[in-house]
């Protein structure tokens, strides 16, 4: 958790400029598409008393209550219609939030003297379901090993991802795992077992709210040598199966029209 504020500080600049959030700062996080509220410590707004919540770090004015009346400015921004005020405490809802609305919000109260709260926001891309693929099986050959058991290579992958982790697990122990902030990139990474293992592998991608994770099916996507051995004798098996009609009717054929060749023509 730590790390994960950490990151979040430093993608956010607050109003001093100075990039570091402040220790009273509340960190919110959330997927794109789903609401968030941030709420004000105002019990009930008075009439004189003025709300004001900025958007940082422009600190351009996105919602204010002011007399008792509430003035939402998001025709202009990249809010576009989203921001919801509450009449009674100033608190503020985000609905449908996208990535650019990630940022420092600051609210201002103005009653019989002044107070201030800030909010970090992060949003992130909602996760793909990690998918397992088969890279490679290796088999010993017949002068080298006599073992029928493979080794089996495959690979996770994510694609179209930001701020997100791709881990292997045994069991619930991490065995490896890749980190990655950019925009929209994608991520594999190989894990290399034994067809004979019992152990559960599962592949998690997650970032700082959500995870999901995809489970290793080993005899579905590696096979042992031996197996492989037996499909490499039965598929010429079955290919001449399937021939052998083919073959005894052309077979005939040919010995038919050989057959009217060499019968004597009649004399003219």
């Amino acid at each position: 958790m730590i790390l994960e504020t950490a990151f979040i500080c430093l993608c956010i600049l607050i109003t001093n400029g100075s990039g570091v959030c402040a220790d009273g700062d509340e960190v919110k996080s959330v997927t794109e598409g789903d609401s968030v509220s941030l709420n004000s410590d105002v019990t009930e707004v008075q009439r004189d008393d003025q709300i004001l919540w900025k958007f940082e770090p422009r600190g351009t004015l996105i919602a204010e209550i002011h007399r008792q009346n509430i003035y939402i400015y998001d025709s202009n921004t990249v809010f576009e219609k989203r921001l919801q005020m509450d009449s009674q405490t100033g608190s503020l809802t985000i609905t449908n939030i996208r990535s650019e609305h990630t940022g420092l919000y600051k609210l201002t109260v103005i009653s019989r003297g002044t107070s201030y709260q800030r909010f970090s926001v992060s949003v992130y891309a909602p996760l793909p379901i990690p998918v397992i693929s088969s890279y490679s099986s290796q088999c010993p050959s017949s002068s080298s090993s006599s073992s029928s058991e493979s080794r089996c290579a495959v690979v996770c992958s994510a694609v179209n991802v930001s701020h997100v982790t791709l881990s292997w697990y045994k069991g619930n122990s991490l065995l490896s795992s890749i980190s990655v902030s950019d925009l929209s990139i994608s991520l594999s990474l190989p894990l290399e077992v034994e067809y004979q293992d019992n152990n559960t592998y599962s592949c998690v991608l997650n970032n700082p709210i959500t995870n999901h994770t995809t489970h290793l099916d080993i005899s579905h996507l590696c096979h042992t040598c031996a197996e492989q051995s037996h499909k490499s004798y039965i598929i010429p098996v079955v290919v001449c199966v399937v021939s052998l009609p083919a073959i005894i009717t052309a077979g005939i054929v040919f010995w038919i029209i050989k057959t009217r060749k060499e019968e004597p023509q009649p004399e003219t």
